[in-house]
């Protein structure tokens, strides 16, 4: 007598199981006790004073549920943009607005379009909803308008653009923005990630919000994870024609913003002492890290964000010297994952966590 087969259960929709898991920044190392994270490009100066005050405030709240308009966010949100509260899509990170969006839009035989390295979140959900992903290249590390709409089908529902641009810390002018959207047919969606835009100087960028607010096919997204160090409470937002803001609020689940993060992001959207620390910190030392890390032999490509993207020889360079700073207690982040396996992307911390990275780096470069 054979054993019967083991009763199976319910299986996934086709597709789901062949999405490779996000994997985020590494935070631990056996042995060390506290290491330097600079694996997440969080803010290394925390979350400012007002709310962290409004975050332990709010304390007395977390027996009621949230509002589900998130209007105390909203009118700040609205107010400090200049936008049309109506047109505003709230997210636990701005990851979920684009979960929404492929939600929304997409159906099994679509694609979305992006960069080769591309976020990516952007790509998780979108097979997670049976599209496919299309991928522009990016021989320069920037994804130009003319590599984007190549990649447009009569298919693609939506095209996703970071400016500036994880991992590689390029970003698009407002010019280039402007042409990629008219290049593109009215039933396509385009995403413009900003999660990074506090920390930009470059005079050729600008922000989309005035693009959107004449288009019915720009949504242009933030997050308070970056600039205002709120990552752990997940906050984003998109702003969006109205009838897709509409169209996400169906299926958006009802309380998808905490009370205790809505308190805090309107706090933090406030402190404009904490948002230009944080932005001073990365004027600073982007360009110190850039030049140092270069004079090491090491290429740094440029960067708009709080990060730098640092390439080496090949793959085992890399690795190597990703083994060396975890040996002396800092973490950074590989990016294989984004097709850059001879590549290392460091977030920019405080002067003390940025000279152990020097450090480490030049012990490595001599050794």
């Amino acid at each position: 007598m054979t054993d019967a087969p083991a009763p199976q259960g319910p299986a996934p929709k086709p597709g789901i199981l062949d999405i490779a898991p996000y994997v985020g920044g590494k935070s631990r190392i056996d042995g060390v006790a506290e290491p330097m994270k600079l694996s997440s490009n969080e803010n290394m100066l925390g979350a400012g004073q007002k709310a962290r005050e409004a975050f332990e405030a709010a304390v007395g709240q977390i027996h009621i549920y949230p509002d589900g308009r998130a209007t105390k966010l909203r009118t700040a949100v609205a107010d400090h943009h200049g936008l049309e509260p109506e047109r505003l899509i709230f997210g636990n990170g701005s990851d979920e607005v684009f979960a929404l969006l492929n939600q929304c839009y997409l159906t099994p035989g679509d694609n979305i379009v992006t960069g080769q390295y591309g976020f990516l979140a952007y790509r998780i959900s979108a097979l997670a909803n049976q599209a496919s992903v299309k991928l522009a290249p990016e021989p320069e590390f920037k994804a130009t308008p003319e590599a984007l709409l190549a990649q447009v089908d009569e298919r693609t529902r939506i095209v996703y653009v970071s400016s500036p641009s994880n991992p590689t810390g390029s970003y698009n002018t407002g010019e280039e923005i402007r042409r990629l959207h008219e290049g593109l047919r009215p039933d396509v969606l385009l995403v413009v990630d900003e999660a990074y835009a506090e920390y930009v100087t470059e005079p050729d960028w600008e922000t989309s919000f005035g693009l959107a607010r004449d288009s019915q096919n720009i949504v242009v997204t933030r997050t308070f994870s970056k600039i205002h160090g709120l990552g752990g409470l997940r906050i984003g937002f998109g702003y969006a024609p109205l009838k897709v803001a509409e169209a996400v609020d169906r299926i958006r689940l009802p309380f998808n913003v905490s009370v205790p993060g809505i308190e805090a992001a309107v706090a933090a959207l406030g402190d404009e002492a904490h948002q230009q620390a944080s932005r001073d910190l990365i004027h600073t030392w982007r360009p110190r890290l850039t030049q140092a890390i270069r004079g090491f032999g090491f290429e740094v490509l440029p960067s708009a964000g709080n990060f730098v993207l640092v390439r080496f020889r090949d793959v085992e360079q890399a690795q190597g010297a990703n083994d060396y700073l975890n040996s002396k207690g800092v973490i950074v982040r590989p990016v294989g994952g984004y097709g850059l396996p001879e590549a290392l992307r460091i977030t920019i911390g405080t002067e003390d966590q940025n000279r152990a990275v020097l450090d480490a780096l030049s012990e490595f470069a001599a050794s």
